[in-house]
């Protein structure tokens, strides 16, 4: 094999990739089907009423097949911005909003704005694998910041794992893989210790609609010159089932605007003109329904709370938005190998707290996320039923 870059090499398979491997040469009966709790992504399609909307624009809207600006469409830019300054009661404009191809894009452009091969980011764990990855594939040092029994993280310990080779710290709330959503103040705490130490606080919210908490979630956004330490990432993705579309944003300063737009234009040229449509045209047209689907989410969450509260050697450490991290009962048995089982025994796919953390981690044997957000009321109950029968290793 040709020379391959030693930061590709040596950055972890994706996770969601691998848990599928899993299900090769595995029957699910008729009976018994696959109870897929592996994967955030919406698994419906968008309503019918914003499909026939991309189906419009496909067919009647020539510029939606071609290039667009690189920072995204102008309408969607004012349109995010107002929306942004209006649920956090701060001032946002569009010259501090870039949309990006998936909030995945996002995250890596401002990362690539803020740091290079030899510097430091810290991230908080259990983290998002996509993160993590792109700091490696980057060679970017990943510093992990364990978090507490509520899977809160600390400014004091994350000051302590500062230093001169540190670009920003990222936090992601309602979180990712952890469900729970981070206190106002504790963000507040976090930003101010970004600011005290010259370096970025990069908040990615992808799952904002579906915070429990009236918003706003925080108040960095009323902070004075706000964009010159704190960058806020967000994605349609999950507000309008737009997951293959892929359409994300993220808020900055005008000036690391102009590094942004260096980057999407090597990257993606643009992001996707329907995708963009698409978005623009939920958020002009959708606010009842993303409501109720935002009920609908915290009604499953209520589930798995009760679910896990009366499951036998289960603890629950957090839920929230799409996700339940959990401890299961099994000691000695690593989460991998267990979620594994569980494919084989009852059906489940499960992703393992080996994924989120760092390698020889002993607490992530013991973890399993739970991704609870595609699966009903009625599947919410058959996989309780199946955590029920499930024993420890023969």
């Amino acid at each position: 094999m040709p020379y391959t870059n030693p930061n590709l090499a040596r950055t972890r398979a994706s996770a969601v990739v691998e848990a599928k491997k899993w299900l090769e040469g595995v029957t699910f009966p008729p009976d018994r089907p696959l109870v897929n709790v592996s994967q955030a992504a919406p698994a419906a399609p968008p309503p019918r009423a914003l499909r026939e909307a991309i189906a419009e624009a496909a067919l009647h809207d020539d510029a939606a097949h071609l290039y667009g600006p690189v920072l995204g469409l102008p309408e969607l830019r004012a349109a995010l911005a107002a929306q942004i300054a209006e649920i956090y009661g701060g001032a946002v404009t569009p010259g501090q909003i870039a949309i990006t191809s998936g909030c995945n894009e996002a995250f890596a452009a401002a990362i690539a704005t803020l740091a290079g091969p030899g510097d430091e980011v810290i991230l908080p764990c259990p983290w998002y694998f996509n993160h993590q990855m792109w700091l490696d594939m980057s060679g970017i040092a990943t510093v992990p910041l364990a978090t507490g029994p509520e899977l809160l993280p600390a400014p004091a310990a994350a000051e302590r794992l500062i230093t001169a080779r540190t670009r920003a710290i990222v936090l992601v709330t309602p979180n990712n893989p952890g469900g729970v959503e981070y206190p106002a103040d504790l963000v507040m705490a976090f930003y101010r210790l970004a600011k005290a130490h010259g370096i970025a606080l990069i908040v990615d919210e992808t799952y904002r609609d579906f915070d429990s908490r009236p918003a706003p979630a925080h108040a960095l956004f009323q902070q004075q010159e706000w964009d010159e330490t704190f960058i806020h990432l967000y994605s349609f993705s999950k507000a309008y089932r737009l997951t293959g579309h892929r359409v994300g944003a993220l808020a900055t300063s005008p000036a690391r605007m102009l590094e942004v737009e260096k980057y999407l234009d090597t990257v993606t040229i643009c992001p996707s003109q329907i995708g963009q449509r698409a978005a623009l045209w939920g958020m002009e047209n959708l606010g009842q329904w993303l409501a109720g689907e935002r009920a609908e989410i915290l009604a499953r969450r209520g589930l798995i709370e009760e679910g896990f509260a009366d499951l036998p050697g289960w603890r629950l450490r957090g839920a929230g938005a799409y996700f339940a991290y959990v401890e299961h009962p099994f000691a000695g048995e690593d989460a991998a190998a267990l979620c594994r089982r569980m494919v084989r025994e009852i059906g489940v796919l499960a992703l393992p707290g080996t994924m989120f953390m760092p390698e020889g981690d002993p607490q992530a044997a013991r973890q399993i996320r739970i991704a609870f957000a595609n699966i009903d009321a009625g599947g919410i109950a058959t996989l309780f039923e199946r955590l029920r029968r499930l024993g420890p290793a023969r």
